[in-house]
């Protein structure tokens, strides 16, 4: 099967739709400018802001000026819209994929006071991140095509690109026809103040790559890829975009923050996208590189890139200077940037890069125009969670398989804590939160059982996520006025915490994802794994499902009639035998 890509959508700082975008690349014009719309004390930051208001988005995404509805599904229903309209795709159901991790963070920080004094509180449910992805579907569905199922993953800065990856899977094993894959996410306080705790915000516009680089500008935005098979692309007489060729996930199982030195996880995912595409390094034109500006990412994607491609780097460029980083949007937004490169023969500038040092690749400092047939797109995210997908101007043929149901191998369910002595040693425990306690219990208990030390895939299902650490760092942040935040909450607040932990814990550089889809987690978890089973690349997985139970959130929900379930619950899955 050739996958072919048949309409892009892009929301960001630089551009409301593709159009703009692309306008802004050529001109060298960067969105990252002084706070206006945010409203955080912490105006000495440049952020890529969106430069919309949410009553300014509403109108623009014809949504009702009254209707509650986090930024983030703003955002999406833009870029959606357009990436639909583009492919000219109609009347026939879709796959929704949306990678986010702030979801409607934005709506609960503004009104947390009221929610926990039991006022509007039937709101509350938008807080979700799955949420935000049915509120883009359903606005998507009263203008085009049906959606036929939904999923969100949710691996923070990496999230869009394993959007991309699933719906690619889901084609390959004929569970879809067509699927809209990307992520989106809106600037929160939550989120800025996460990261000024790591220190690791730049005050000046940020500087990928540069030696004198000092840390990141956080943005916001949208980016959604249409892919479909290409003979079904072609009987609809659709025009192709490009392709994608390959794509690769691997655990960089080093740090929950830090990349490694080496850049091991990120060599293994470019080398794994590269497989796949069935080419060699000297194949690729140009590298949309993560590229964050902070000393530690661009050190390590630089040792990366280094490895893989030695004296022969192609053409790099990281494009955050222009947008700020997106976050868990980054791999879409970036993609659809890439996929417009590659129509138009330009390598977009590294904006703001002046100097190099010795360790460091040396990027494309200015808009360049070259034919460009591959192209290597990064993101890497929290927990070491690193993605690579290849997009090209021809089509790759990629094997199919008829989807095949797992076989599961044992179910352990961990109630508490006691007697964990056996599974953590007292280092380890002194770090956890209960909830972790009970989840890496679970998990070693289930790889002594099935002798699988090591799995092919490490997913986990959750509907909130960790609260305890989200709520404490939330509140904190309220009562403080958003001053003296401390970074460990921040840190284990992502959705794929527990996930990267089991990784980093086992030294496991496999597949790694997490879905917080609601109560269809568990479902977006089978379905991934269901799909790389079929294909043959993976052969067992573990699932871990978690949910805990925190007073202050539980206080919230009961006035929904909703609770928290306290859940740690760890399956072993292996290929059916009889398939």
């Amino acid at each position: 099967m050739r996958i072919a890509i048949t309409g892009i959508g892009a929301v960001s700082a630089i551009g409301k739709n593709c159009a703009e975008t692309l306008q802004s690349l050529l001109e060298e014009r960067s969105g990252i400018c002084s706070m206006r719309i945010l409203g955080s004390r912490h105006t000495d930051l440049p952020v890529g802001e969106v430069p919309y208001t949410d009553a300014e988005l509403k109108v623009m995404a014809g949504v009702a000026p009254d209707e509650p509805m986090p930024r983030t599904a703003l955002l999406g229903i833009l870029a959606a819209r357009e990436a639909i309209q583009q492919s000219g795709i109609s009347n026939q159901p879709i796959t929704f994929i949306s990678g986010t991790t702030v979801g409607g963070m934005d709506l609960t920080e503004q009104h947390w006071v009221d929610y926990a004094q039991g006022k509007a509180t039937e709101n509350i449910h938008l807080h979700e991140a799955g949420e935000s992805t049915l509120v883009i579907a359903e606005a998507i569905r009263n203008q085009f095509s049906a959606f036929s199922w939904v999923a969100t993953p949710s691996t923070a800065c990496s999230s869009a690109l394993n959007a991309i990856m699933l719906g690619a899977n889901l084609l390959r094993t004929g569970q879809t026809k067509a699927a809209l894959v990307g992520g989106a996410e809106s600037l929160s306080k939550f989120h800025l103040n996460g990261f000024n705790t790591l220190m690791i915000l730049d005050h000046q516009p940020c500087r990928p790559f540069d030696a004198e680089r000092n840390g990141l500008n956080l943005g916001e935005g949208a980016g959604y890829l249409l892919l479909e098979p290409e003979e079904e692309a072609k009987r609809r007489e659709a025009t192709i975009l490009g392709y994608l060729g390959g794509y690769a996930n691997a655990c960089d199982a080093y740090h929950q923050t830090a990349s490694s030195a080496d850049g091991e996880g990120a060599l293994r995912a470019m080398q794994g996208a590269l497989r796949m595409a069935g080419l060699q390094p000297a194949d690729i034109d140009y590298i949309n590189a993560h590229g964050t500006a902070t000393p530690n990412n661009d050190l390590s994607e630089s040792a990366a890139i280094l490895r893989l491609f030695g004296d022969h780097v192609p053409a790099v460029s990281s494009t955050k200077a222009f947008t700020g980083h997106t976050t868990s949007a980054s791999g879409g937004l970036e993609a659809a940037i890439c996929v417009l490169a590659m129509q138009h023969g330009v390598v977009p500038a590294n904006l703001n890069w002046a100097s190099t040092a010795g360790e460091l690749i040396v990027p494309t400092a200015h808009t360049t125009y070259q034919p460009l047939k591959h192209v290597l797109c990064n993101a890497f995210g929290f927990g070491g969670n690193e993605t690579s997908i290849v997009l090209s101007t021809t089509g790759i043929d990629l094997p199919t398989a008829d989807s095949k149901e797992p076989e599961c191998l044992c179910t352990i369910e961990q109630t508490d804590d006691t007697d964990s002595s056996a599974y953590i040693s007292a280092t380890e425990s002194r770090r956890m939160t209960p909830q972790t306690r009970r989840i890496v219990v679970a998990a070693r208990r289930a790889m002594a059982e099935t002798g699988i030390a090591q799995p092919d895939a490490i997913i986990c299902a959750t509907q909130w996520g960790c609260m305890l650490q989200s709520m404490r760092f939330l509140q904190e942040m309220i009562d403080s006025e958003e001053q003296q935040l401390k970074p460990t909450p921040f840190i284990q607040s992502t959705h794929n915490t527990i996930a990267s932990l089991i990784a980093i814990l086992t030294g496991n550089h496999g597949y790694n994802s997490t879905y917080s889809q609601g109560k269809q987690s568990q479902e977006c978890a089978l379905a991934d794994i269901r799909s790389q089973m079929s294909l043959g690349l993976i052969r067992n997985a573990m699932i871990i499902e978690f949910d805990e139970q925190v007073d202050a959130w539980d206080n919230v929900l009961q006035h929904i009639g909703d609770r928290t379930e306290n859940k740690a619950r760890v399956t072993m899955y292996t290929v059916k035998r009889n398939n």
